[in-house]
């Protein structure tokens, strides 16, 4: 008898996340800046990524790599609180397992957040903003190389890349919580190193509103695992040659802290809110 086929990395993953208890149709995954919406969910059982063979071991700072099981007011969700940039490996399929092993376990909408620097002087540091589309400037995709076994189903429809629906709600929501949320396109960049001012030029002719160095590719991933996707921006910085400030990564960090709480509030009624 021939040996039998050993579980996936995947299989794996969801086994152990659903020995937590919970059965979760919403994921958030945590960006610089969002960390304090963590402590926000309820009965939390928490599994770091290294426990979950599916998952990367995020190296970057702001991104503490650990599962949250719990609940946001009415909701069950999985928090992810760390993600891997493409700027790591220079690949950017590090996501990839885990945005599979999401969508397996039967999660419907994964809610993105990120800190980004702001093309438009009219979202200062500390705006938060809804992503109604993106710019892949790179042109990486996760989904790129050979066919999997279910067949050559790469070419992925990304119009309403991020759902519609979901937008109005937490318009809505927002507007409901006496939160000013701006809404734009988010322009993703490779990084790890900041833009020229002659590259945001560009950007903003292009029709950008924001940029950072994440989101797009775990967004391609998740609408090729059939799931919805709300994203959220948090700006930390202007974009270079739009103001006098010097950027870096740990202003980044800096930035994202000094608004991170006021993020999380609106994060918590955004995910308590939404209609599944």
């Amino acid at each position: 008898m021939s040996a039998s086929r050993p579980p996936s990395t995947i299989n794996l993953s969801v086994a152990r996340l659903r020995a937590g208890g919970h059965a979760p149709r919403i994921a958030v995954l945590l960006g610089s800046g969002w960390g304090p919406f963590a402590a926000r969910v309820q009965d939390a059982v928490t599994l770091t990524y290294a426990e979950l063979p599916a998952f990367p071991a995020p190296a970057v700072g702001g991104h503490a790599g650990r599962v949250l099981l719990g609940r946001i007011g009415p909701h069950e969700v999985a928090v992810l609180a760390g993600r891997a940039h493409a700027y790591e490996t220079g690949a950017p399929d590090g996501m990839t397992g885990a945005i599979r092993t999401l969508a397996a376990l039967g999660v419907q909408v994964l809610v993105q957040t990120n800190a980004a620097g702001s093309l438009d002087p009219a979202m200062p540091a500390g705006t938060p903003m809804l992503v109604s589309d993106h710019l892949n400037l790179p042109q990486r995709s996760p989904l790129a190389g050979p066919a999997g076994p279910a067949g050559d189903d790469r070419f992925v429809s990304m119009v309403d890349a991020y759902c519609p629906r979901l937008r109005a709600q937490a318009r809505a929501l927002a507007a409901r919580a006496e939160v000013p949320l701006a809404e734009g396109v988010y322009a993703w960049v490779l990084g790890p190193q900041f833009e020229t001012p002659a590259e945001i030029r560009m950007l903003r002719a292009l029709g950008a509103q924001a940029v950072g160095m994440s989101t797009v590719p775990e967004t391609i991933l998740a609408r090729h695992a059939g799931l919805r996707v709300l994203a959220l921006s948090l700006v930390t910085n202007m974009a270079a040659g739009l103001s006098d400030e010097a950027l870096s990564h740990a202003h980044t960090l800096s930035a994202a802290a000094a608004a991170g709480a006021r993020a999380a509030d609106l994060l918590q009624a955004i995910v308590a809110g939404l209609e599944v």
